[in-house]
């Protein structure tokens, strides 16, 4: 499954390890989770503003 990165902080959202939001089951594609649930655990910033992360992990 694909790797988001926040743009805003550097947060990495990978679905084999989930968020610790309850309303996220673990396993989820980002593009799965609805807009309006979603925020960057660290930093608050909106679905809209984390990337894709490449195969070789650049942002």
């Amino acid at each position: 499954m694909d790797k988001y990165v926040c743009t805003v902080c550097g947060y990495i959202y990978d679905p084999e390890v989930g968020t610790d939001d309850e309303e996220i089951d673990l396993g989820t594609p980002f593009e799965e989770i609805p807009d309006e649930i979603f925020t960057c655990p660290m930093c608050g910033a909106a679905k809209s503003e984390f990337k894709m992360l490449s195969e070789d992990g650049a942002k």
